[in-house]
């Protein structure tokens, strides 16, 4: 992986991570497409972190507020929903990596997302915000953010659908999904950082300047993301990014099915 293929894939992490189209289907699939074997647990624990940042930064009041009081309502709906994502992602971790290595149904995971968020814009939404959230509402919140470890179903897109669907308020849906964000992307680079550790060391073989500008591309490109998406669900709805991932996901299916040319062949 050279500098800019770097720069390319902290892009596509950055702003898919934030949107709802899925960061790691897309960084499979562009993987694919570029012919890049594997960018390494490095480089992805690296990204990760860089739209950590982006999170951190856009609700950094927020988050200011957690820490001054942070035995309130909303760190007590925090923990409740990643409970269940933790779980999930324990439990099925030897699942989800098989899944990724292939990407055999990264074509299908595409099309469910855009189901998943059309399904949500179609319930009627009960506008419920923090003081009308409840224990079930976090909990079914967090539980689509650990199905979301799938490669190709976006976890922005899972939760905030989840969140709608529970008839929590559009904006803070979006605030909600990006704050839970923030211990699930700590909690699955401290695993990695431990399987790396466990397998004889972080690799150097990446260039640090090739890894820097992955990150400075991811935080970038991840902080215009979550500034967007929370102005775009709050003003407009999610039925675009449905028939964008629609398109790709059809697309890859075409290839699964009848070419085998970048992906794992369905049949």
């Amino acid at each position: 992986m050279n500098f800019f293929e770097a720069l390319f894939l902290g892009i596509v992490q950055g702003l898919s991570e934030f949107l709802p189209i899925s960061s790691s289907g897309h960084l499979v699939l562009f993987q694919k497409l570029l012919g890049i074997s594997k960018v390494g647990l490095t480089f992805e624990i690296a990204v990760h972190l860089a739209t950590l940042l982006s999170v951190i930064i856009v609700f950094r009041r927020d988050i200011v507020e957690l820490l001054k009081r942070p035995f309130n309502k909303l760190t007590l709906m925090i923990v409740i929903a990643t409970i269940p994502t933790g779980a999930i992602g324990l439990l099925f971790d030897d699942i989800f990596d098989r899944l990724f290595q292939t990407g055999a149904t990264l074509g299908l995971e595409f099309i469910l997302t855009g189901v998943i968020l059309l399904f949500a814009e179609s319930c009627r939404n009960k506008r419920k915000k923090l003081d009308d959230m409840n224990v079930v509402d976090a909990a079914v919140i967090g539980t689509a953010q650990g199905l979301a470890i799938l490669p190709a179903v976006s976890r922005s897109g899972l939760t905030i659908a989840a969140a709608l669907v529970r008839g929590l308020d559009r904006k803070f849906a979006a605030k909600f999904s990006f704050l839970i964000s923030i211990p699930a992307i700590l909690g699955a680079a401290l695993k990695d950082v431990l399987d790396i550790v466990d397998s004889g060391g972080f690799s150097t073989g990446i260039d640090p300047l090739v890894l820097a500008g992955g990150m400075l591309a991811a935080a970038i490109s991840g902080y215009f993301a979550v500034k967007f998406m929370v102005r775009i669900l709050t003003q407009r709805n999610l039925k675009i990014f449905a028939y964008y991932v629609f398109v790709i996901g059809g697309l890859v299916l075409l290839d699964q099915l009848f070419f085998g040319k970048f992906f794992v062949k369905l049949f």
